[in-house]
């Protein structure tokens, strides 16, 4: 969340979740999660280390605030940077006012979490190799973009705008990620990002939102971001734009091939390109070939052994 002002002040965020929980954010702030009893109805709040937690989400309800942030337009504080990258360094390149939070200083308050709640887009394939999107929510997605990378090479088809259902071809793969985020940014601004704003956040969710496999990228209705996540900015802004993207992975014929390839290879470099998609990839496999369930296994195994090192992406 970024802020733009001429002048210095005080504001006060305040960021619910009803049906998820803030897992991570930053600067400093203040964390809540709030626990309603399938019994009686009655509404707890959980401890910070969130013992007891119903883990399916369904009762939850979560929120993070910031009560006091410094918004400084002459203060060019120093940023902190740690030992290794961080993806989080592109979303700074914006003309965002600087904030500081008690001895934190940042670009923008950052918020993420999980969630139980409908999305707004459905994707299902085809027997044929095709792609139905359908729109299950009241509000028209802006924008919806099918992607695929298959070992480089990358394609695209923008649907535009879904109003109700579209089918899709899927992709030839020889697409530019050049023109792919110029077409993005474009959607971005159009829906109120700053120029370097879009150009930031692409950035900043490159290598996730255009790794290997296929995945439909789209733009979360307005409305739908109120509704799943309410914010409330004191003093209240002249302008908001809130411009959130959504995606949906998909497993096709194609993926579920390169991996059953490369697992009967050994070929670790290609499985690991998939990374936290595998088991549900896995998964699929198994379950329409049973076969290779022993192969599958061993994968699994191998993986779940190698979870420590990962990191968070």
């Amino acid at each position: 969340m970024y802020f733009y002002s001429s002048r210095e002040l005080d504001a006060h965020v305040k960021v619910a979740f009803p049906h998820g929980l803030i897992t991570e954010w930053y600067p400093q702030a203040e964390y809540e999660v709030y626990q309603r009893s399938r019994s009686n109805g009655s509404v707890r709040r959980l401890a910070a280390n969130l013992n007891g937690i119903d883990t399916s989400l369904r009762s939850l309800t979560g929120g993070i605030e910031w009560k006091s942030i410094k918004v400084q337009p002459d203060f060019s504080p120093p940023l902190p940077i740690e030992s290794g990258m961080s993806r989080y360094y592109a979303a700074r390149a914006t003309d965002a006012t600087p904030i500081t939070v008690g001895d934190q200083h940042e670009k923008f308050l950052f918020y993420r979490g999980v969630g139980r709640f409908p999305v707004p887009l459905s994707v299902r394939l085809t027997g044929d190799g095709k792609i139905v999107v359908e729109n299950r929510g009241h509000d028209s997605v802006p924008t919806a973009i099918l992607f695929e990378n298959r070992g480089g090479r990358l394609g695209y088809r923008n649907a535009g705008a879904i109003e109700d259902a579209v089918t899709l071809d899927a992709p030839s793969l020889d697409g530019s990620f050049a023109v792919l985020r110029q077409d993005l940014e474009a959607a971005l601004v159009a829906q109120g990002l700053f120029p370097r704003e879009a150009q930031a956040m692409v950035e900043t969710w490159r290598d996730s939102w255009f790794e290997e496999g296929s995945r439909l990228i789209y733009i979360v209705p307005s409305r739908t971001i109120d509704a799943v996540l309410p914010l409330q900015v004191e003093p209240v802004p002249s302008q908001t734009a809130r411009v959130f993207v959504g995606r949906i992975e998909l497993v096709t014929p194609e993926t579920k091939l390169a991996v059953e390839e490369a697992i009967a290879k050994g070929d670790w470099s290609t499985i690991n390109r998939y990374e936290r998609f595998l088991d549900p990839i896995l998964k699929r496999i198994s379950s329409e070939n049973p076969l290779k369930a022993s192969q599958v296994e061993r994968v699994r195994q191998s993986i779940h052994r190698s979870l420590g090192t990962r990191k968070c992406r």
